[in-house]
């Protein structure tokens, strides 16, 4: 019988012999997959503290998270996420044009889809190095807020970006949150009744956890609470990162060259400016060398490296006396997991960090068929809408034991 058994089993093989060998591949693949990818989040931040039992409150900390079983590699991860989630309809928002101290201005693009009142939450959300209120994680953010939050959105076009012509020879940087502060001050004159969350991805992140870091206690009187995704908190680490060749170099240049095509645009606005060679900027091929060539310059470094030593939040973290919650993949390309400041997290009553072990930047897909609503979206809605229910246990109890 069991000859018999085998005998058929060896004859299957010859006749589908493709269809063996990728049947077990794919069940080894599995089996690999359950026991190292899938897991839960790890939650880092001082315990018994009013911040760790708000995070740890919120269901998805204490679930699985289950990459996209045929994408987790981080590369993929990223760039398949962009590509479903560019599926999602074009926002219609209202523009504000907001006009800074400098003369310079940004374009403020507001959506709400119900009106509850001068209390209705606000969410400011600050995109990444190339992005706008358009970018794709932008309107799922966006979505998410209006429809399972019912907050009012506002997304903070960084100068140059959204369409918005440029006024000066002045774009942004991740170590300066002057424009965010007067964004904030903007927001709490005109809505002082309204609680606001600030969420940075990315770049956006570096920036607002550098306004956080240099406001301190002040913060408070302007933000409920912040979030990051995604936010590079080791500028050096992340840097080398991008820099090695491969996938990591090649995402690398391809953002430098939208850097470059950013400024030929209105390069009419830095011809004028002897500070720094256009032509030389033109043909910087790393955002590094885009850096020190231009953005340094612009914002009054000696260097690149003293540039991305004042973006650099990883000594600083400890700084933050507003309830912020940061989503970090560790095998984020931008952000290595061996540089996350867990220990400054687990230190401190006003930062906690979520880390996955996969996810990629701004990626987080997961299920098996993913429809661009992903895990990184459903943490930013559980964790706006406890903050918004509880505001007034975070005004009182953050920063301290409940």
């Amino acid at each position: 019988m069991m000859n018999l058994l085998i005998d058929q089993m060896y004859q299957f093989y010859q006749e589908n012999p493709m269809l063996v060998v990728s049947t077990i591949v794919l069940m080894i693949t599995y089996i690999y997959y359950t026991l190292y990818v899938v897991g839960r989040p790890t939650l880092h931040c001082r315990k018994n503290t009013a911040l760790h039992s708000l995070v740890d409150s919120l269901p998805i900390t204490h679930q699985e998270y289950r990459p996209t079983f045929w994408c987790w590699e981080p590369r993929l991860q990223s760039m398949v996420a962009c590509f479903i989630r560019q599926t999602v309809p074009d926002i219609r928002y209202r523009r504000e044009v907001f006009s800074f101290s400098d003369g310079g201005q940004v374009g403020l693009d507001w959506m709400r889809k119900e009106d509850t009142g001068a209390e209705q939450p606000i969410v400011l959300i600050l995109p990444g190095i190339t992005g706008s209120s358009q970018s794709e994680y932008v309107k799922i953010l966006v979505n998410v807020a209006c429809d399972e939050a019912k907050a009012r959105c506002v997304v903070f076009n960084f100068r140059g970006q959204g369409g918005l012509e440029l006024k000066s020879p002045r774009t942004f940087c991740a170590a300066n949150s002057d424009d965010l502060s007067e964004i904030l001050d903007h927001l709490k004159v005109t809505y002082p009744e309204a609680p606001v969350v600030a969420v940075g991805v990315s770049l956006g992140g570096i920036m607002l956890g550098n306004y956080l870091t240099d406001q301190g206690e002040a913060a408070r009187s302007k933000l409920l609470a912040a979030m990051l995704i995604s936010v590079c908190f080791d500028t050096f680490e992340g840097t080398k990162s991008m820099e090695t060749p491969g996938l990591n170099l090649l995402l690398n240049r391809h953002l430098a060259t939208n850097l470059v095509e950013s400024i030929k645009e209105v390069k009419e606005q830095f011809q004028a400016n002897k500070t720094w060679d256009l032509e030389h900027v033109f043909s910087s091929k790393t955002v590094r060398e885009f850096d020190n060539r231009l953005t340094a310059k612009m914002f009054g470094y000696k260097s690149v490296t003293e540039y991305y030593g004042a973006a650099r939040l990883h000594s600083k973290v400890e700084g933050i006396k507003v309830a912020t919650l940061a989503v970090n993949a560790e095998d984020d390309p931008f952000q290595p997991g061996d540089s996350i400041p867990r220990e400054g997290a687990d230190r401190s009553s006003h930062l906690a960090i979520l880390t996955t072990k996969y996810g990629g930047h701004v990626g987080f897909m997961d299920g098996w068929l993913p429809n661009g609503y992903f895990y990184s979206d459903r943490v930013f809605s559980q964790y706006i809408q406890a903050v918004f229910s509880n505001k007034d246990m975070v005004k009182q109890f953050v920063g301290g034991r409940l």
